[in-house]
């Protein structure tokens, strides 16, 4: 199969969570050819350059999401006239404020209105040659503006002033971008319309180019979404209002610059070209609701049009639900993570102190500390020789800041201890860092203690977990977020924010050493059962081939004269394949001679690579593989 992958500030740009995810997955599927379509979001990123990609990532797309310059085109009347409609309709809907529940409005008319616009817009901007331009424009605030005092209005939105009505304007400018790109071009061509499937990585700006193909082309679209964007959204947006009602004031930001998690933030490096300075009420109660309304429309819309939608653990698929989502499409696939480096400790005898307890993280508040040291103080008291080893490095000046109370907490609560009046005292608590002699990577902090602790308030997929899990280490977990899915029956879990709970469950493990050995053993099996990269892989192969299957994009054949013909491609070349024939040539692909026919499209070699242009504008790269000696199948 041609695989489109969607994604938006990962990969290939980075290293990170989202983009070694990426990476795997396109590693594992080396059966299938795989064409990035990559928005990035700062100029840093994509000043980092590229990771190394395998052979089979046949071409990458690149489009900047932080800055957007005039595309130069100007739109006569007709034109000017259809883009205030659609446009004037699709706030219209926002105007109306997001569904009471997302649920029971999929099929509802303002559904299909939101819709309609945003479609009509892309067909506008396929037609003009784009609309940044016009998304900028006077007539799109004043469009706003008369949708914000219709009678249909709610409240807040009759109640947007002028700042307000900027700020929603570029918000709804930065987010529409991808409308204006190259990358719908006609069926047969080298954009979206010749993939056999999208698949978007996350949900929000990354699923809108899947959108936008299913609707020019009829590829069906998967979604992948490990974190909901629409909880971030209104996450960020409630944070928003808390700053706002206790700063009463304004900030001022840029327009082209607002982060795509809905909080307004600058450029990484000053602001950027094309962006307009707009003063935003932070927390200002239209530009909320409006931007709420939004993001809950296109996430309703994705989730509507998509043919599959998964999620990496049943928490974020519960919110996939709540926001929309059909229950029959949606599929929960687990992280895939790296076993391999974990092996040696988890295949070895058990040689930690077993008085030890294990804390693995990024040092921030959420991970609450405080009450894994007042939980540490009771079990002292329980098993004085008992130790707990931190290891973990802040982040950023919060971390700083919160990993410098909790060293003063360690020494209120537990003064050096020295074993005689002539030695040297020291503190159960320990602050570490990985990396160092003593403990050169993860697996060496796991296996320094007889059970791992993990105390959040606040946690997604807990990935800490799964690799203690991978050492074969008994745990003690918050019930929060995904961690009992993770967990299963292999370790115990306590509320959160209790440390007497948190307390109790640990000095029972320290105790019980034929216990600890249990649930280590059981944690090990369920994560290579469930949370390897090769069951990640195989699940989406399984996908892949599910969601084809059941809607297979059909591509007419036309002859010399430009006709249709419809009987020209027999129903057996619709067999899974790619074909390369010697040096690059392209040949039909048909799985054998009996089924000859017109080809239908020629291989990356014969496409050739597409010169990049001005760094504002899409960016296009084309990697061929090297051709084979004999033509083999390109899916099993």
């Amino acid at each position: 199969m041609r695989i489109g992958l969607l994604t938006e500030g990962g990969y290939p740009y980075v290293s990170g969570d989202a983009g070694l995810w990426c990476d795997r997955l396109v590693r594992g599927l080396g059966q299938h050819e795989f064409e990035v379509y990559a928005l990035s979001r700062s100029e840093r990123q994509e000043a980092a350059g590229q990771v190394a990609l395998p052979p089979h990532v046949t071409r990458v797309r690149t489009a900047p999401l932080w800055t957007a310059e005039g595309d130069g085109v100007v739109h006569g009347r007709r034109a000017r006239r259809r883009f205030t409609e659609h446009y004037g309709a699709l706030v219209a809907v926002l105007c109306e404020g997001a569904p009471a529940d997302v649920r029971t409005d999929r099929s509802s008319p303002q559904a299909d209105r939101f819709g309609n616009a945003l479609y009509g817009l892309a067909e506008l901007a396929r037609d003009e040659g784009g609309l940044v331009g016009a998304l900028r424009s006077e007539g799109a605030v004043r469009a706003l503006e008369r949708a914000c005092r219709a009678p249909g209005a709610v409240g807040t939105a009759r109640e947007a002033r002028v700042p307000d009505l900027l700020a929603v304007a570029g918000h709804l400018e930065q987010a529409l971008r991808p409308l204006s790109l190259d990358w719908y071009e006609d069926d047969g061509g080298d954009g979206l319309g010749s993939v056999d499937l999208c698949h978007a990585a996350s949900g929000g700006a990354a699923a809108l180019p899947g959108l936008l193909a299913r609707h020019f082309f009829g590829v069906p679209l998967l979604v992948t979404e490990y974190g909901v964007r629409l909880r971030t959204h209104y996450l960020a947006g409630a944070g928003a209002g808390a700053r706002g009602a206790g700063s009463g004031g304004g900030a001022a930001v840029s327009a082209g610059a607002a982060s795509p998690s809905g909080a307004t933030s600058g450029p990484a490096h000053g602001p950027s070209q094309g962006s307009v300075q707009v003063p935003v009420p932070e927390g200002a109660p239209a530009v909320r609701s409006l931007l709420a309304a939004f993001h809950g429309r296109l996430a309703a819309e994705v989730y509507r049009q998509a043919a599959c939608v998964t999620s990496g653990n049943a928490h974020a698929r519960r919110w996939q639900e709540r926001c929309g989502a059909d229950r029959a499409k949606l599929r929960t696939v687990h992280p895939g993570m790296d076993a391999s480096r974990f092996a040696e400790v988890g295949d070895s005898p058990d040689a930690a102190d077993p008085r030890t307890l294990v804390w693995v993280g990024r040092v921030e508040p959420a991970k609450d500390l405080v009450s894994l040291l007042h939980a540490f103080a009771e079990i002292r008291k329980e098993e004085p020789g008992s130790r707990l080893r931190i290891f973990g490095a802040s982040a950023g000046a919060e971390g700083e800041a919160y990993l410098g109370h909790c060293r003063m907490l360690a020494a209120q609560l537990f003064p050096d201890e020295a074993a005689g009046p002539h030695s040297v005292g020291d503190n159960p608590v320990s602050f570490e860092e990985i990396g160092g002699p003593e403990v050169p990577g993860l697996a060496e902090a796991y296996a320094a203690g007889a059970v791992v602790v993990l105390s959040s308030v606040v946690e997604g997929f807990p990935a800490g977990l799964v690799e203690a899990m991978f050492c074969g280490r008994a745990t003690v977990s918050t019930d929060v977020g995904a961690v009992v899915e993770v967990i299963g029956g292999t370790g115990l879990v306590v509320p959160p924010r209790n440390p007497r709970a948190l307390a109790e469950a640990c000095v029972a493990l320290l105790r019980d050493p034929a216990r600890r050995a249990r649930l280590g053993a059981a944690a090990r099996a369920r994560a290579l059962e469930l949370f390897t990269v090769e069951q990640n892989t195989a699940a989406f192969h399984g996908i892949y081939l599910e969601v084809v299957s059941r809607s297979p994009v059909r591509r007419g054949v036309l002859d010399a004269a430009g006709e249709p013909r419809p009987f020209a491609v027999p129903a057996e070349a619709w067999l899974p394949g790619r074909w390369t024939g010697l040096g690059g040539r392209a040949v039909p692909r048909y799985p054998s001679a009996w089924t000859a026919g017109p080809p239908v499209r020629g291989t990356a070699a014969a496409r050739g690579s597409v010169a990049a242009p001005a760094s504002s504008a899409p960016r296009t790269t084309t990697a061929a593989a090297p051709a084979p000696a004999v033509a083999t199948e390109g899916a099993r």
